[in-house]
């Protein structure tokens, strides 16, 4: 090979009467098997190097295919769901093939537990999906969690609000999760008069609306958020001992090979890495999939069938995979010179450019700037402007590192010896440095984006109830229509273990007797509520108030006080138990006329947000067993101090009427799907982080190991321990202080672009801050667990070479 062959990397000229090499695909698919044989065969150090690059691209593999489970689980639970809802699109006649089915859903210290009541009309009524025969009167079938709870001491107390006769298990298919806690029992008073729906099948519930545009944004800006640090991190992975890799290949240098040959051996060796990676990550999701049904995140449950990749994600996963890692070993030495003298010597180093860096965020936020605002009334978004600008985005942080950390640490001069071995360490080379943070970087710049989004547009998912608990904290309607147990259910609920109060009313309504008059179309009528004078003065501000006192009751709502006042006046008749649409009397006309010193009232809130509004009276002036279809409402006030008060409360709920709710009050309830959402981020979010936690201390035991035999040499010339292990840190430091940095610069700038899409203006800056300390304090945890291998490789045995 001439001198100029070997500056310009080309092949030697072949001898004569020997063929000429291969070359094109031939040449490539030679020198990347050789690759393959070296990184399988180079001995103990070979294999470790191998090994780091697997376990690397392992944890990312794993977690992508995780993530491409994640459509199939979403429709898993979605279709179980949906399976289980009966059909209500039209009415259904009894038939031996028809049930009535009631729901009996209730709570058990914060957990939610789905019930039904199941009547059957004849002996061909269906079954619910996931049981085999329908439960008879007095007995019950469970989930598989609920019985395991119902049998554990804890639940002695759910076993007085659930006393059927335990006689099957709910299959997979009825149940959403495994972790569901859910039951079917029998029932043999179940009507449709009082609360039941008849139904000929299951499968036919209704479909749920489409999301907003806001919800459809953080979502899109979720995926971009999760998955690109565990690109990232493949990325890095791959480039795992590429030290020890370049000193082989001065070798094959030094025996013929050229530069091209030995770029393409080092490209066959780290897709070896690769494939091993894959093949090892692919093992993991399949034995970390087997416990899924065992493992809550979140209140996020799932059967291991559920965790099923999409085929075509998985086949882009596993092409993608050792085609990036191909890419990438290429693409890292084009700044390598491989000499044949049995060392690696860089070329001269160029300073990073920043010209070409700068350009691509900038790119990115002019995306999301130029689209159009978010169309929330037409739930429309332009998801390619949202996805595109903000991979851009994180994209340019990620860019920026490497020029960054080299830029400060060129400045770096003096100091403690410490800080003078990190700072020309990484002046010496801080690429490797800055590709160990980067996934860092980058999960904390996006989580920081999404933080600022969230916490802006979370106000929009929000419903204020108007409830106000510090007068109640339960809400309980009676569904009964005789006053007598009416009466017994009021007195059962105020003996309830733990209720110090209640608010208890029965209502019905009244109508105008008579023929109508010019210009209606129906008859007038109002509500009537009946109650003692101290629950009256929690629903109207009614003065002073005896037992025979009544209130015309009225709210400054316009047509509802109409119909009110057009109802209801003193000295005049109305009637208990007219027809609603004819206001004709049903039966014997049961009247009764308002007394003449009947006063009037503005109405206020109760403790549930509710306003209620017209007649209200005493039991003395009204007696209750003449209403027609009475209801009642209970609102309880709880002793905070003991406990399971609610839990009592319900099981006297249970007792009166299994299909009675107990509803705790809240200020404000929460968007179910913006919930859902939430949750699946939050879930995300903590296996992401787990996997730049564990990739970065594998890179830095890699780095570690790398540097063992300087290490070693430092020791033995009388180097500190403690010195050393303090440059490590600083070496540590310093990177990630400057990825914060930018991470913050980039995820506030990437926020505040996304919430004026959103229309929003402002965001709660106290959401940024937990976000980079917690990053920090997360390489502060990996620098401690790497410390033990690092007292390790400072020993004097790692002098010693082969």
């Amino acid at each position: 090979m001439t001198l100029l062959d070997e500056r310009r990397g080309g092949p030697p000229p072949a001898a004569p009467g020997n063929p000429a090499p291969p070359t094109g695909p031939a040449a490539w698919a030679r020198d990347l098997v050789m690759g393959l044989r070296f990184a399988a065969g180079g001995g103990r150090a070979g294999w470790t190097r191998t090994l780091l690059t697997a376990v690397g691209a392992a944890l990312g593999v794993a977690l992508l295919l995780t993530a491409a489970s994640v459509p199939q689980l979403l429709q898993g639970r979605y279709t179980r769901g949906e399976a289980r809802q009966t059909a209500s699109d039209r009415p259904v006649e009894p038939s031996p093939s028809s049930l009535v089915t009631a729901s009996a859903d209730t709570e058990f210290r914060g957990a939610r537990i789905t019930g039904v009541l199941l009547r059957p009309d004849g002996p061909h009524a269906p079954a619910p999906p996931g049981v085999t025969a329908l439960p008879r009167p007095g007995e019950m079938v469970a989930s598989p969690a609920l019985k395991e709870l119902l049998a554990s001491p804890d639940g002695a107390l759910l076993r007085e609000r659930l006393p059927y006769r335990l006689t099957g298990t709910i299959a997979e298919a009825g149940l959403i999760g495994p972790s569901e806690l859910a039951y079917y029992t029998g029932s043999a008073t179940l009507t449709t008069e009082h609360g039941g729906h008849r139904t000929g099948s299951f499968g036919g519930g209704s479909s749920e609306s489409a999301p907003s545009a806001i919800l459809v944004m953080l979502i899109i800006l979720a995926c971009v958020v999760l998955l690109m640090p565990v690109a990232l991190f493949i990325a890095t992975a791959v480039r795992f001992g590429g030290e020890g890799r370049d000193r082989r290949l001065a070798a094959l240098r030094l025996i013929g090979a050229d530069v091209h040959m030995a770029r393409r051996m080092a490209a066959g060796e780290a897709l070896f890495g690769s494939l091993c990676g894959l093949l090892l990550g692919g093992l993991l999701f399949l034995i970390g999939r087997q416990f899924t049904g065992v493992v809550t995140l979140w209140d996020v449950n799932a059967f291991p069938s559920d965790l099923t990749p999409s085929p075509a994600l998985t086949v882009l996963i596993a092409l993608a995979v050792p085609v990036s890692a191909v890419a990438v070993t290429l693409a890292a030495m084009r700044g390598v010179t491989i000499e044949p003298l049995g060392v690696v010597r860089h070329a001269t180093a160029r300073r990073r450019r920043l010209w070409w860096r700068i350009p691509v965020p900038l790119i990115g936020l002019a995306m999301l700037l130029l689209s159009d605002p978010v169309d929330a009334a037409n739930a429309r978004v332009d998801p390619f402007a949202v996805a595109g600008g903000a991979v851009l985005v994180l994209l340019g942080v990620t860019l920026l590192l490497p020029w960054a950390v080299e830029a400060v640490v060129a400045r770096f001069k003096g100091g403690p010896v410490p800080w003078q071995l990190a700072t020309r360490r990484l002046q010496l080379g801080s690429g490797a440095a800055a590709r160990a943070v980067s996934g860092i970087t980058v999960a904390v710049a996006g989580a920081i984006a999404l933080q600022l989004f969230v916490s802006a547009v979370q106000s929009d998912f929000l419903k204020h109830t108007g409830a106000d608990d510090r007068r109640a904290q339960l809400s309980v309607i009676l569904p009964a229509h005789d006053m007598r147990t009416i009466r017994t259910m009021i007195k059962q609920f105020q003996g309830t273990q733990g209720v110090r109060g209640s608010i208890a009313v029965v209502e019905s309504s009244v109508t105008r007797p008579g023929p109508l008059r010019k210009g209606e179309e129906f008859a007038p009528s109002a509500a009537v509520t009946v109650g003692d004078c101290t629950a009256l003065r929690e629903l109207a501000r009614t003065g002073p108030c005896k037992d025979g006192d009544a209130f015309i009751v009225t709210g400054g709502t316009g047509s509802d006080d109409d119909f009110v006042l057009k109802t209801a006046r003193p000295g005049a008749p109305v009637l208990f138990n007219a027809d609603p649409e004819t206001g004709k009397p049903v039966g014997k006309p049961r009247l009764w006329t308002v007394p003449k010193e009947t006063r009037k009232a503005h109405a206020r809130r109760d403790p549930s947000g509710r306003l209620a509004l017209g007649i209200f009276a005493t039991p003395g002036a009204v007696d209750p067993g003449r209403l027609d279809e009475p209801t009642a409402r209970a609102l309880l006030k709880i002793d905070p101090a003991a406990s399971d008060t609610v839990e009592h409360v319900r099981n006297t709920a249970a007792r009166v009427d299994p299909t009675m709710q107990v509803i705790t009050l809240r200020t404000a309830t929460r968007d179910q799907k913006f919930t859902t959402v939430r949750t699946g981020l939050q879930v995300s979010s903590t296996l992401t982080m787990a996997l730049i936690a564990a990739g970065l201390l594998v890179s830095t035991l890699e780095q570690l190991r790398e540097r063992r035999r300087l290490l070693s040499v430092l020791v033995a010339f009388g180097t500190r321990r403690s010195t050393l292990a303090w440059s490590v840190l600083w070496q540590t430091a310093v990177p990630v202080f400057l990825g914060l940095a930018l991470a913050l610069a980039g995820g506030v700038g990437l926020g505040s672009v996304l919430l004026r899409m959103a229309g929003k203006g402002t965001f709660d800056w106290s959401a940024i801050w937990p976000l980079p300390l917690a990053g920090a304090g997360l390489v502060l945890l990996i620098t401690l667990l790497s410390l033990p291998p690092l007292w390790r490789m400072m020993r004097p045995g790692g002098l010693r070479s082969e």
